[in-house]
């Protein structure tokens, strides 16, 4: 805030700069003038008063800007969702990455979110409620997805290849014909979970939970890193393969695929 104090009366001007040089009058002179003008306006109260109304009025835009803080991060909330709910079923982002994400971020769960066909590369969802969501055919490789409540969601055809599912929770997810190939599951919860004819080569299985899965027929378990021998074995045994997806595609031909089920 300014402080408004009186300003002394000037002196008459020649009796101010009566003995300057000539040459330097004009500009004592709109000095001088300037000094009467500041001295006139410190002594008016209307002034002053107008300074404390603008502090004033700052004071209650601060007031109004927290007050309405919440209808704020609705409205965000809001055209968050448009973005994801308008862009359903079709390909490319769509800004759909950074939708969910903040969405994630403001602790909103994304329960049966829609995102089919999607292209995601590199989303991060850490600790998100995807409960019943839809990623079928989404591009999600490289994503950061640990922590996640993956329950009843529909993966099937999604590419999560060189993702990150540290202990998501897939109970009653249907991978079906996901790659996983080199994604971290490290104790991830895959019981209940349907894995027929995911690529799971290279996937980091260490402290997997695996006990319930429902099928595996077909699912390639080739080079899987830290996995309970347990589990191979008993995929093995359920019609799981291990197919060297570096030298021959785990992706079969989808008439093969479609007969082998």
């Amino acid at each position: 805030m300014i402080l408004h104090h009186p300003r002394p009366k000037p002196l008459p001007f020649l009796v101010a700069h009566g003995n300057e040089s000539t040459w330097k009058l004009p500009f004592f002179a709109l000095e001088h003038t300037f000094e009467w003008v500041v001295y006139l306006l410190s002594n008016w109260a209307f002034l002053e008063a107008l300074e404390y109304v603008g502090s004033f009025s700052i004071l209650i835009a601060v007031i109004f800007y927290f007050a309405e803080s919440d209808a704020r991060v609705k409205q965000r909330h809001y055209q968050a969702w448009q973005v994801i709910n308008t862009a359903q079923g079709k390909g490319g982002s769509g800004g759909r990455i950074d939708a969910l994400q903040e969405l994630n971020e403001d602790k909103v769960p994304l329960t049966g979110v829609d995102v089919a066909e999607a292209y995601l590369a590199g989303l991060k969802l850490e600790n998100a409620s995807l409960v019943r969501a839809n990623f079928h055919n989404a591009d999600v490789r490289k994503g950061v997805i640990d922590g996640c409540d993956l329950s009843e969601a529909d993966l099937t055809g999604a590419n999560f290849r060189g993702g990150s599912f540290r202990k998501a929770k897939f109970g009653g997810a249907d991978l079906t014909d996901a790659s996983l190939d080199d994604a971290d599951l490290a104790g991830a919860d895959l019981s209940d979970s349907n894995l027929q004819n995911a690529d799971l080569h290279g996937a980091d299985l260490r402290g997997v939970r695996w006990q319930g899965v429902r099928n595996v027929k077909m699912a390639n378990i080739y080079g899987v890193k830290n996995a309970p021998e347990e589990f191979v074995s008993w995929a093995l045994q359920h019609g799981a393969v291990q197919t060297n997806s570096d030298t021959v595609s785990a992706k079969l031909d989808p008439a093969i695929r479609k007969a082998a089920r």
